[in-house]
């Protein structure tokens, strides 16, 4: 008796063990195999679910979904990199898709991780562990072509046509859902992305009324810049340096590839009972979060943006900055205000949050006088992208202010990543990056003890010593414009410079 005289039924129990990419290849066999399986929903469907995440939606068309995943494995197991870079769009659809339809293994909650794992993570994870498809894919952006023509000669934004720009966004967007910053490139991984990622993230050019001084596009579409996010992400990444590799605090959501980029990924142990108002909330927003902010001696700040001579175009991106920054980690405590239907200018799928908490800083070298209330927002928006607003309140006012974007959709695990700045949108600045996550449960109940390395608050490369020694002091001039009406004590934790405030306070 042959294989292809077996009944169909029989074929099917034979076949779904079949790993996916035997399945694409099957009906070049014979005729009567691809007869069998080309275009089989049925068997095919059985193959996807032995190997990946059972998606939300099951009306999938599950046959071209296993034979692109396939494709796409075909595509990064190629020799190199210059051979896989014409199938960025292909690769960029496949991955959003694969990540949209993750879901996690089954399995209780931890106390100490904000998900559980995925299939669908897993394979991208060891697709893009190959140095070649980080090449091909994730380092396509303006940034990483301004740092390697850069030492050659300077590069405008303005000659890069519109399919160019394009597939600068889909790079950056996979780099950014792909999670771990990628600081150095190129064969030797000589060359450094800091740089640039800083020159763009602390240059107020990019802060305008189009973008929200935040993550968006600045053509008053709304839509993600996901170079933005990109750049915020490599400075922040190298702010936080190795100490990821020391603490579980960072490891989770900073060093594993694809770690919660996917819509619904938090899980953790339930906290309190919710509220019936909170419980109508789909964006999860209700319990412990952990924020990282990093910021520029206000000096070096204001002599970038606004050098004595400046003719730089606006389509010219300001000088390479590497001056060293300062890290801030603050606790947040939110709970849901209100619930509204969205607006006009809202994605319409889901209601806008109003929230309300606490800030706290956890650095125990600052004194209390960092704390602060807070309120925000969380909406969709029209592309079906998820924004937050924030606003830090001291003493009833309002006085900084944030735009982010939560990376991996709804409820994802991945986090907020964006862009802190004066409330009143102050032309001068200050203004900086910055990145909140929802903590679990076991990290919530120790942090204060172990979890915080003693040197994370440290400027980056300047010891303890050093940076009591060389505490800049704003000019009385600085000093009044920035601190205008603010009480020392009403300073977030992240803006609180003992020399500054002194000047102020005297």
């Amino acid at each position: 008796m042959t294989l292809v005289i077996l009944p169909p039924e029989v074929l099917h129990n034979i076949f779904k063990w079949l790993d996916p990419a035997d399945i694409v290849i099957l009906p070049r066999v014979c005729p009567v195999l691809y007869t069998f399986t080309k275009g089989n929903k049925t068997l095919s469907r059985a193959v996807y679910l032995r190997h990946f995440d059972k998606p939300t939606d099951l009306n999938l068309d599950w046959y071209v979904e296993l034979c692109d995943l396939v494709h796409l494995q075909m595509i990064c197991e190629r020799g190199d990199a210059a051979t896989k870079k014409p199938q960025l769009d292909f690769v960029y659809d496949v991955v959003n898709r694969c990540l949209s339809h993750a879901s996690p293994r089954p399995g209780p909650p931890s106390v100490d991780r904000t998900h559980a794992s995925s299939a669908n993570v897993d394979f991208l994870s060891n697709l893009f562990h190959d140095e070649s498809n980080l090449e091909a894919f994730l380092q396509r952006s303006f940034l990483f072509e301004r740092a390697r023509s850069e030492l050659h000669h300077p590069i405008r934004a303005s000659v890069i046509g519109s399919s160019k720009a394009l597939l600068h966004q889909r790079s950056a967007k996979l780099h950014c859902l792909y999670g771990r910053p990628l600081l150095r490139f190129g064969p030797t991984r000589a060359s450094r992305t800091y740089p640039f990622a800083c020159s763009k993230v602390y240059d107020l050019r990019q802060y305008t009324d189009r973008t929200h001084w935040g993550p968006f596009l600045d053509d008053g579409s709304n839509s993600v810049d996901w170079e933005k996010v990109e750049a915020i992400l490599i400075v922040l990444g190298k702010n936080i340096g190795t100490r990821c590799t020391v603490t579980n605090f960072f490891k989770e959501n900073w060093d594993d590839a694809f770690s919660g980029s996917w819509p619904g990924s938090y899980s953790t142990l339930p906290g309190p009972e919710l509220t019936s108002l909170e419980l109508q909330d789909p964006y999860d927003v209700t319990g412990t979060w952990f924020r990282i902010v990093c910021f520029l001696d206000y000096n070096d700040f204001f002599s970038y943006n606004f050098p004595v001579g400046d003719l730089l175009t606006e389509d010219t991106p300001r000088p390479a900055l590497d001056v060293g920054e300062a890290t801030r980690l603050l606790q947040m405590q939110l709970h849901i205000d209100k619930i509204e239907p969205p607006g006009p200018n809202d994605g319409q799928d889901l209601p806008v949050v109003h929230f309300r908490g606490v800030t706290r800083s956890l650095d125990d070298s600052f004194d209390g006088g960092g704390n602060s209330d807070m309120r925000g927002t969380v909406r969709l928006t029209q592309e079906g992208e998820v924004r937050w607003t924030t606003f830090s309140i001291f003493n009833g006012q309002e006085r900084w202010r944030s735009e982010g974007i939560q990376v991996g959709g709804v409820r994802s695990a991945r986090g907020v990543v964006g862009n802190w700045f004066d409330k009143d949108y102050d032309a001068h600045g200050p203004a900086g990056p910055s990145a909140f996550w929802k903590g679990p449960m076991g990290k919530v109940e120790r942090v204060g003890d172990h979890m915080l390395p003693v040197d994370f608050f440290e400027t980056h490369g300047v010891n303890v010593d050093e940076v009591q020694l060389q505490v800049p002091i704003l000019t009385p001039a600085d000093a009044e414009r920035i601190f205008e009406g603010v009480r020392p004590g009403e300073l977030p934790s992240f803006m609180r410079d003992q020399g500054a405030v002194q000047n102020h306070s005297s």
